[in-house]
């Protein structure tokens, strides 16, 4: 399903974030990238959403060589991720609901079915009785559930989260951590940034260790 080989990316300043990575990540596997701070693994996400484009190298999903992709076609390949960055660009003059539907009012699907699939997408993270709050109103927890129904409201086929549980306490980390879980029992393929160790204990994913741009484990 996601496939890279000897991705390399160098910005501007001749600073190499990542250097000759490889891997796969076959359907419905759960992978954590790792990592020390400025290992590349944010980068990483930046292109495997389309977001950047490799320096070198080749990145592809479901067939698909993304970095070889038209602009105007890359808005048709994100319709199979689902998004979760830690800077999770809410919308804070839109209530809940009308932040889960917008991705479908961009996809152009009728209020009526988009109304309905935002409050089914709250309902799986817990959030459907607070459909009329604005995010101002919701704790750190919420905001990322918030932010996760957003991602999986047009039913992604892959899930990628860069360290989705940061910034929270262990009793909201715990709860994101069962959405994904539930997400990935139902098929979804799941590629999460995490140092969080509550994670590595309770699941036991595929391991992509990045160190100074390079992987260094968990490629095969």
């Amino acid at each position: 399903m996601i496939s890279a080989s000897a991705v390399t990316k160098r910005y501007p300043e001749g600073r190499e974030a990542l250097k000759g990575v490889s891997f796969e990540i076959s359907a419905g596997e759960m992978v954590f990238v790792t990592g020390h701070s400025g290992a590349g693994k944010s980068t990483l996400f930046r292109l495997l959403a389309a977001i950047e484009r490799p320096t070198s190298g080749t990145i592809t999903v479901n067939g698909q060589n993304i970095a070889a992709l038209r602009r105007s076609a890359i808005p048709y390949l994100r319709r199979n991720f689902g998004l979760v960055f830690q800077d999770q660009k809410l919308l804070f003059d839109r209530n809940v609901l009308e932040n889960v539907m917008l991705p479908l009012a961009i996809v152009g699907l009728p209020a009526k079915e988009a109304r309905r699939r935002a409050r089914a997408a709250l309902d799986k993270v817990g959030l459907l009785d607070r459909e009329k709050a604005h995010p101002v109103a919701l704790s750190g927890g919420e905001q990322q559930r918030l932010a996760i129904a957003r991602a999986v409201v047009n039913r992604p086929t892959i899930l990628l989260a860069d360290e989705p549980t940061a910034n929270l306490d262990a009793e909201s980390a715990a709860a994101i951590l069962d959405i994904f879980l539930a997400f990935h029992q139902v098929g979804v393929t799941l590629v999460i940034a995490t140092h969080d160790p509550l994670w590595m204990a309770r699941s036991s994913p595929r391991m992509l260790e990045l160190e100074h741009g390079r992987l260094v484990g968990g490629a095969a």
